[in-house]
Formats: C-alpha cells, structure tokens, sequence
C-alpha cells in the first residue's frame, strides 16, 4: 500500500511540475498582493464616487473570482488566458450569462449554477476570450445571495468589470515596474528584411507553418500557449540544437585574420580606392589603438567624398571574441540584416572578421565531416 502511494505520487501528482525560479515566485506573488491592493481601493473609490456614495449592492468590490484572475495576470502574465481580452471579456461575459440564467431560474441553483458555468464556458471559447476564473463568476452569480440577485446586471459592471479592468490596469504597471510586457506581445514574425514575400532566410529551413499547424491539429488539445509564442519557442529550440551540434568550432578557428581595414581620419577618396583595389563593398573601420569603431560601405563614402571616414561610417557592428562559438552567428548572419561579424580581443582590437560566406563554407565541411563519420 505505501510503495504504491508512493508510486502514485511521483507520477500523476507531480507529472508536469515546471520548474519555477524563486524571483518567479516572488514576482508573481508580490504583484497579486500589490495588484488586489489596487483594484480594491481605487475600485471602492472609482464606484462610491459614482454612486454618490450609496449602494450596499456595491460591496464586497472585491469578488473572489478576481483572486483567480491575479493568479494568471501576475503568475503567468505570458498565457493567453492571462491577457485583457480575456480578463475582462471572460469575466463579464460570464456575469452576463450568470445573471440571466439566475433570473431565469430563481429558485433552482442545481439547475442554473452548471447551466451558468456551461453556457459561461461555451460563450467564452466562441467569443475568444476563455478566462477560467469566468467559469467562477457566472457560478457566484447564481449562488451569490441577494446582494447579487439584487444588484441584477449592475452586478456586471461593478464589481466584476471594475475589478477586472483595475486588475489589468495594475498587472500593467507592474510589467513595467518588472520589465516584463503585459499585456504580452507575440514575437514578431520571421519575415524578409527585403519586403518581398520569400520567408526570412532563418525561416527557409527546418520546420514550416505548416508543419506546426499540422503538429497543433495531430496533437487535438487546446493549449495554454499562442501558436506565434510556440514558433518562436521552436526556432530557440533549433537554434540551440545547433549550438550544441557545432560547438566545438570557433569563430577563431574560421575567422579571416589578415583583415583589410579603414582608419577613422582616413579621407572617403582614399578609402574608396583602397577598396576599389580589393574589391570590397564594405570595410572595418577602426580607431588610432585598432578597435573597431564601425563599418564604412561604398555608398556612404562616395555620399561623403570630401570628408573622412569616421563621418561616413555606420556605428552598427557586430562583435565576436574568438572563443565565441561559431553556431552563435547562425541567426546574426542569416537574418538578412547584418552579412559580417567583427572579431576583436579582450581590448576590442580587431583580429579578424567572419562573413555570411566563412559562415557557408564552415557549415558546409561539417556536414561533409558529419556524413563521413556516420558513414
């Protein structure tokens, strides 16, 4: 009996437990508490003030089905379920259909409390806007006593609209107090930097839409996560793969190292010729102790003949150190943005540079090398 008690549980008791951090704990913890605080004074002040300071149906203004919001707003603040338009549609839907359904049925709760939270449910989904805690209202609704059956559909406005948007309005302030987005934004999509309608380069390889739409419909549950969040999730996923494939190359290993570079006080017509000679469309530009300061191309040269190089160059440069994986640079030289990467020492003097074409030939002979191996 106690080896199968135990057997119970570690498995289905603790299946699924994601590790949580304690800052996690105490972010969303502390973010509950300050939130309540929030909504429930400025909610009593925001209604009395409405109400000329009448209105026993007005209290509590604080429902117990807010407390469940706070949970997703400042737990999980990521999760679909967690953002406004779920907070406040889902809630009041489930108010309205709450009240209705208790009005319909008065004097019968073990009809309407699993019709309310049914119906509620059902309204939720089709509407877009599913908040478990709705389920919560539309049953305190019905079993809430006079002070609800009394307010009748006031009761949708306050306390359950009131408290759900003052609600949002704290789990708001607090993403910006923590520096984490609420309402959540999903990460942008991969597209290409040149407008046209090829995917991103990052995008052409690996899985497609497709597939994860695919995967979604195979899989047949409804997740507690946005498709956008699972592709870019994904995309981490691959990337990481990829780290751990080929870390044992570094950039110092496949890095140019007899670089051609331009000097700040280089004048744009000297620059312009010496790349000419090597025939190159863009060069490191570096300061009097070697560090690497920008990049000059030939159209801003030729823009700014009569002045040097430093008034010409773009500042944006990405810098590697030699001991830096090369897997680093997959999503930097393959996002169409960014064709080269700098790599410096620990003084930030330029050593050596990586093009999207040393990233190529690299990715090339290990494949070569992977093949031959599993041959």
């Amino acid at each position: 009996m106690t080896d199968r008690l135990h057997a119970f549980l570690r498995g289905p008791l603790l299946r699924g437990k994601s590790p949580i951090r304690p800052i996690d704990a105490l972010r969303g913890g502390a973010g509950a508490l300050l939130g309540l605080v929030f909504a429930g004074i400025l909610g009593r002040f925001a209604v009395s003030s409405f109400s000329g300071g009448g209105g026993d149906w007005l209290h509590p203004l604080l429902v117990a089905p807010i407390g469940a919001s706070a949970v997703l707003v400042f737990a999980v603040p990521a999760s679909p379920l967690a953002q406004p338009r779920s907070v406040l549609g889902g809630n009041i839907v489930s108010a309205l259909v709450g009240i209705t359904v208790a009005m319909l049925f008065p004097q019968q709760p073990l009809i309407a409390a699993p019709l309310a939270v049914g119906t509620a449910i059902g309204m939720m989904m089709l509407l877009g806007c599913l908040h478990p805690p709705g389920g919560a209202v539309a049953l305190i609704c019905v079993i809430g006593g006079s002070a609800v059956t009394k307010a009748g559909y006031l009761f949708a406005f306050s306390p359950v609209a009131v408290d759900s948007l003052l609600l949002v309005g704290a789990g708001m302030l607090w993403g910006k107090a923590t520096r984490h987005s609420y309402p959540h934004r999903a990460p942008a999509a991969l597209v290409s930097p040149h407008g046209t309608k090829d995917p991103a380069p990052a995008a052409r390889i690996g899985y497609s839409p497709v597939d994860l739409d695919q995967a979604l419909a195979r899989y047949g549950e409804l997740l507690d996560v946005s498709r956008e969040d699972l592709d870019a999730l994904f995309r981490e996923v691959e990337l990481s793969a990829a780290e751990r494939l080929h870390n044992q190359i570094r950039c110092g290993d496949v890095m140019s190292k007899d670089v051609i570079s331009l000097h700040h006080d280089q004048s744009s017509e000297s620059a312009l010729a010496y790349m000419r000679e090597h025939e190159l469309r863009a060069a490191p530009v570096v300061d009097a102790d070697g560090r690497v300061i920008g990049m000059a191309r030939r159209a801003e040269l030729q823009a700014n003949r009569r002045r040097t190089v430093e008034a010409a160059l773009d500042p944006f440069v990405h810098k590697v150190m030699e001991s830096t994986p090369i897997a680093a640079l997959l999503p930097i030289l393959s996002s169409g943005h960014t064709h080269e990467a700098m790599v410096v020492d620990g003084d930030r003097r330029l050593i050596g540079v990586i093009t999207q074409t040393d990233l190529i030939a690299v990715l090339y002979r290990a494949h070569i090398v992977e093949a031959v191996v599993a041959a």
